[in-house]
C-alpha cells in the first residue's frame, strides 16, 4: 500500500504563508515524467496567493531533480517576475545547483527560432510568387550567360574540357537510357498506328497510317519524348550531383583552388547531352517507326516494303535535320537547367531534393515552350 502511494505521488508540495511571504517546500522526485503535475500544483499555489510579495522555493528535501524540472522551475520564476513577484530558490543541494548552472537562462527570454506563421492574402501570395519568378528568371539568365561563356571558351580551347567526364555522362545519359527510350517510343508508335487505323479505316485510307506514324515520330514525338525522358533521368541527376557538392562545400573548395565551377562541372555535362540526345532522338524515331510497322504488318496486312516506302515518302531530309536541331536545343536546356538548379541548393538534403524536382519541372516546361517555338518557325521556313 505504501509502495503504491509512493508510485502515485513521487513528490510532495506543501506551503507556508506568512503575511506577504509564501514558502513552498518541495520534497521527493521532480523530473520529466511528473513535470505537468508539479508545475500545475505550483502555479495553482501562486495564482491563489494574490497578497504575497515574496516567494521562496525550498529544495532541501528534494531527492531527485533533472534538467526538465529545472527548466520548468525557471519558467515559473520568470512568469512570476513578469507579474511582480520575487521568487527565491533556496536550500538546494550541490547536485541541483549544478543542474541550474548548466541552463542558459537568457535562452528563456529569446524569441523562438520557429517564427509564427502569418496568414497572407491572395494578392500578397500572387505578388510574392511574381517577385520570386522575376528573381528566378534573373538567376537563370545570369547562369546561362556564364555557361555560354564557358562553352565558348571550351570550344576555342578543347584541351580544357575533361574528356573522361564527357564520356562518362554520355554513357549515363545515352547508353544507359537506350532501353527505356526504345521501349517508350516503340509503344508510342504502336499506339499512334492503332489509333490512326481506327479513324482512317472509316474513309478507306489505311494506306496513310505509315506516313502519319513516321511524320509524327520524326517531327514531334521522337524529339520531345526523348527530351522528357532525358530530363527525368539526367537533368535530375545533374541537379542532385551539383546540389550535393554545394551542400558539402565541395564547390567552395573548387573556387578556393582557382577552378571555375561552371566550366569544371557544367560544361562536360552540356557537351555530353549535346552529343547523346540527338543520337537518342534518331534511335527513338527508329523505334517509333518499328512500332507502327508492327501494327501495319500484323493488323493492316501491309507488306514490309510498302510500309517502309510510305514512311520514307512522308519524311524528308529537312524534317530529320530539324528534328536533330530541336534535340540539340532540348539537350542544352536540360543540361543548363539541371546544373543551374543544382547550384541554387544551399543547405541540407531537403534543399537538394527541392532543386532536383525543380530541375525536372523547369526543364519539361522549357522543352514544351521551345517545341512550340520550333513548330511555328519551322512551319514558315518549310
Amino acid at each position: 500500500m505504501k509502495n503504491r502511494q509512493k508510485q502515485q505521488a513521487p513528490h510532495q508540495i506543501s506551503h507556508l504563508l506568512a503575511e506577504s511571504r509564501l514558502v513552498i517546500h518541495l520534497s521527493g522526485e521532480f523530473g520529466l515524467k511528473t513535470l505537468p503535475v508539479f508545475s500545475s500544483e505550483i502555479n495553482n499555489l501562486l495564482e491563489n496567493a494574490e497578497t504575497i510579495q515574496e516567494i521562496e522555493l525550498d529544495f532541501s528535501r528534494v531527492s531527485y531533480f533533472d534538467s526538465a524540472a529545472a527548466l520548468a522551475i525557471l519558467t515559473i520564476r520568470q512568469s512570476c517576475a513578469a507579474r511582480g513577484f520575487a521568487v527565491q530558490l533556496v536550500n538546494f543541494p550541490e547536485k541541483i545547483e549544478r543542474i541550474f548552472g548548466v541552463i542558459d537562462q537568457n535562452v528563456l527570454t529569446k524569441p523562438p527560432l520557429k517564427t509564427t506563421v502569418r496568414r497572407e492574402g491572395a494578392i500578397t501570395r500572387i505578388g510574392g510568387d511574381f517577385l520570386e519568378f522575376v528573381h528566378d528568371t534573373q538567376e537563370f539568365i545570369t547562369f546561362f550567360g556564364a555557361l555560354l561563356v564557358a562553352v565558348a571558351n571550351a570550344v576555342f580551347h578543347p584541351r580544357s574540357v575533361r574528356a573522361k567526364d564527357v564520356l562518362f555522362y554520355m554513357t549515363q545519359a545515352g547508353v544507359n537510357g537506350l532501353p527505356i527510350v526504345g521501349l517508350i517510343n516503340l509503344l508510342i508508335g504502336l499506339i499512334i498506328a492503332f489509333m490512326s487505323f481506327l479513324q482512317l479505316r472509316l474513309f478507306g485510307a489505311n494506306v496513310y497510317v505509315p506516313a502519319l506514324v513516321s511524320f509524327a515520330m520524326v517531327k514531334e514525338l521522337g524529339p520531345i519524348m526523348t527530351a522528357i525522358l532525358v530530363a527525368g533521368r539526367s537533368g535530375s541527376a545533374f541537379a542532385a550531383e551539383i546540389g550535393t557538392m554545394v551542400v558539402n562545400e565541395e564547390v567552395d573548395a573548387l573556387k578556393t583552388m582557382g577552378f571555375d565551377p561552371v566550366a569544371f562541372l557544367a560544361v562536360p555535362k552540356v557537351f555530353a547531352l549535346l552529343i547523346a540526345v540527338p543520337i537518342l532522338t534518331l534511335y527513338a524515331d527508329l523505334f517509333g517507326v518499328i512500332g507502327g510497322l508492327t501494327v501495319g504488318v500484323i493488323g493492316l496486312d501491309m507488306s514490309f516494303n510498302t510500309y517502309i516506302t510510305q514512311s520514307l515518302n512522308a519524311v524528308g531530309v529537312f524534317d530529320v535535320v530539324a528534328s536533330l536541331i530541336k534535340a540539340a536545343v532540348f539537350a542544352a536546356l536540360i543540361a543548363g537547367i539541371g546544373c543551374q538548379r543544382g547550384f541554387l541548393a544551399r543547405s541540407g538534403a531537403q534543399d537538394v531534393g527541392k532543386s532536383t524536382t525543380s530541375a525536372v519541372v523547369a526543364a519539361i516546361f522549357m522543352i514544351v515552350v521551345a517545341d512550340s517555338f520550333f513548330a511555328i518557325v519551322l512551319y514558315y521556313l518549310r
